[in-house]
């Protein structure tokens, strides 16, 4: 979901063909991507060629920021490829800054608790539910402009970079 100046403008998902045959079942359970489903998508690589160009120099925002960009790093290194310019943050652990003492910081629960819709656990849906999280938090926390981001919520900024990365 790309964001500009507060407001959403649209969002984009892929389905990725994996490098592996074997589909755990509980991965099918959580997001309910069959193997049937990605028989004719494009490999990772592939789609990296379209991806990259959108997120390069960027400032990205995941729920649970370390797992997927773990994932994201895990990846273009199985694939070679080198790890693009760009800056993260997590919204789970920003969350926590903003709306303290909450029994759980999940992203369904926080979208629940904060009227967002998040009708299923696919990459889209996640993505536009974070967005909007993201601006209720940033909102909420007073933030005006990307140097209010650390300060006012007591976060790290991560780093992805070629040959490296520093974690949010």
């Amino acid at each position: 979901t790309f964001v500009e100046k507060g407001d959403i403008k649209f969002s984009k998902s892929w389905l990725i063909k994996p490098m592996y045959d074997w589909f755990n079942p509980f991965n099918v359970y959580i997001h309910g991507i069959t193997e049937e489903d990605v028989k004719d998508a494009l490999t990772f690589d592939l789609l990296w060629q379209e991806i990259a160009p959108m997120i390069e120099g960027k400032f990205l925002i995941a729920h649970n920021a370390g797992f997927d960009f773990s994932v994201l790093r895990r990846t273009l290194d199985a694939y070679e490829i080198p790890y693009p310019n760009l800056q993260y943050s997590c919204s789970y652990i920003f969350s926590k800054k903003v709306w303290s003492g909450l029994s759980s910081y999940d992203l369904l629960s926080l979208c629940h608790i904060n009227g967002i819709d998040l009708p299923t656990h696919r990459a889209a849906d996640d993505s536009l539910a974070c967005a909007h999280l993201s601006l209720k938090a940033f909102k909420t926390a007073g933030l005006h402009s990307f140097d209010d981001f650390t300060p006012k919520l007591q976060t790290t900024i991560g780093k992805l970079f070629p040959g490296g990365y520093n974690p949010s």
